[in-house]
């Protein structure tokens, strides 16, 4: 795909979404550090159910804490695997508190030295609460990548320096948000909804074979 093509993607996807924002809902960088913790292979509607109990409750480090492993469990239990990420949440607290003063911390490394925290949880962090130019790279956003030639790549590292290289500047910023709602709502796993898609014209998933 050359650069005319992606301008002319990123330009419709802007058009029709001009400030596009995550599905989880926070009020902080803490808060949606822990949403996406909560997040791994589970839906945003069901953290966002979670959370909207436990944040009312406890909404800091120190706060949530002090639940405890048992008693955050009790908040988040609807949430696939919610024993071991209620040990990496509560963890994570201690850590904030005792190394960072209880607040997020802003770079890259400081995220990924907390349990639960893997490199596309910390590039979501970075960009949606700190709006750095990183780009997190999720089962959707490999997909659209991939499929529409935007940013091929055999892994998500990969397409995350792909996409970090050829998604253009003054789209970069957002373009994590633009591409996993476009692989959530219409580039979708099994069936595409490419009739209903704006950038059908644009991708190169039609001259492909029709398995994926």
């Amino acid at each position: 795909m050359n650069a005319t093509k992606r301008l002319e993607i990123f330009r419709r996807l802007h058009e029709d979404n001009p400030e596009p924002k995550t599905e989880l809902a926070y009020d902080s960088p803490f808060e949606l550090l822990i949403a996406v913790i909560l997040s791994a292979q589970a839906t945003d509607v069901g953290v966002n159910k979670a959370t909207a109990k436990l944040f009312p409750v406890a909404n800091t480090p120190a706060t949530i804490h002090a639940l405890g492993v048992e008693g955050l469990s009790e908040y988040i239990k609807t949430i696939g695997l919610y024993n071991s990420k209620a040990k990496n949440v509560i963890e994570t607290c201690r850590i904030l508190v005792e190394q960072h003063g209880g607040e997020v911390p802003e770079t890259r490394e400081a995220l990924e030295a907390l349990p639960g925290v893997g490199r596309k949880t910390a590039n979501v962090v970075l960009n949606t609460a700190f709006r750095q130019l990183t780009m997190a790279v999720d089962t959707h956003i490999f997909r659209v990548s991939n499929r529409t030639g935007i940013a091929p790549g055999k892994n998500v590292l990969d397409v995350e320096k792909a996409l970090l290289k050829f998604v253009p500047k003054a789209y970069l910023l957002d373009a994590h948000h633009w591409l996993i709602l476009h692989g959530r709502y219409v580039c979708q796993a099994r069936k595409p909804r490419c009739g209903s898609c704006r950038i059908e014209d644009l991708c190169e998933y039609k001259h492909k074979t029709s398995d994926d």
